[in-house]
């Protein structure tokens, strides 16, 4: 017993190295958060303050013109339909095509799985900006251009999607598809009344991964969208410049916030299953 007293109290004591580790992980919030309170901050002063040295970190005034003209200058409301179109559709056509892949490669067993695996998990070391012109010259020929679907149908495949959900539905024991198929259930149902359900930390990892990427998404609305009413929010954005980047930074800037909230409440949507699948992929 005095063994184990010892032993807690010196887990508890606090040493010099975690005090620099405390010290080290405060500087590195203090690097990400300070940018974004200098951001909101600025967006509600007027905007011929907004620039002032030196930058003030936290809001000295409620302006909120510049969140006003956001809406004057641009159709937001439509940048925000288009930009939840495109990511959502292709979040969930992207899901649905990675599990059913993972669950080929994890349950059935068929000859140069394995190898076909291996093909697909190839597509991970290839940059996007490589396949870039077969891509428009492939979606040009297809008449999908100035089109949502030429960015919604290249998203609804995920050689990391694939990848992540196979490994979380390797970790799954066989008893659960056997157990099923013995009562009479056939190889669909067992995929989506059994595995599909016990997979869902894996799936909103992939689900959260793939609406942020699409949502932020600037070099695809600029290659494949032309028309205005077409835009994403990122690209729709710019129209804040105005003719030769004489617009307001601070109203520039405050668009930005106003795109940020989508992800924001996204991810605190799914974030117990974040960290759970973070949990259990750890463990496992």
């Amino acid at each position: 017993q005095s063994t184990l007293v010892k032993h807690r109290k010196q887990k508890g004591r606090i040493t010099l190295g975690k005090i620099l580790i405390l010290f080290g992980l405060l500087l590195f919030a203090c690097y990400i958060i300070l940018p974004l309170m200098w951001m909101l901050s600025t967006t509600l002063r007027h905007p011929l303050r907004s620039f002032a040295l030196p930058p003030a970190i936290f809001p000295t005034e409620f302006d909120l013109s510049s969140y006003a003209t956001v809406f004057q200058k641009v159709d937001f409301e439509l940048f925000i339909w288009n930009s939840a179109k495109v990511a959502l559709l292709g979040t969930f056509l992207q899901l649905v095509c990675s599990t059913l892949a993972a669950f080929a490669f994890a349950r059935i067993q068929f000859r140069g799985r394995n190898a076909i695996f291996i093909l697909f998990i190839s597509a991970l070391m290839i940059p996007s900006q490589v396949i870039g012109i077969p891509r428009f010259i492939m979606l040009s020929k297809l008449h999908l251009m100035d089109n949502h679907a030429a960015l919604i149908i290249p998203a609804m495949f995920s050689a990391l999607g694939i990848f992540l959900i196979r490994q979380y539905m390797m970790t799954i024991p066989k008893s659960y598809d056997e157990a099923a198929y013995i009562d009479g259930a056939s190889l669909f149902y067992c995929y989506y009344r059994i595995i599909l359900p016990m997979s869902k930390p894996a799936i909103m990892v992939i689900a959260v991964q793939s609406f942020i990427a699409s949502w932020n998404d600037f070099y695809g609305p600029l290659i494949y969208l032309n028309s205005l009413e077409k835009m994403t929010l990122p690209l729709g954005l710019t129209a804040l410049r105005g003719m030769l980047n004489t617009g307001s930074q601070a109203t520039i800037i405050a668009g930005v916030v106003l795109s940020l909230l989508a992800p924001l409440l996204f991810y605190l949507f799914g974030q117990r299953y974040l960290v759970e699948g973070t949990n259990l992929g750890g463990l496992k």
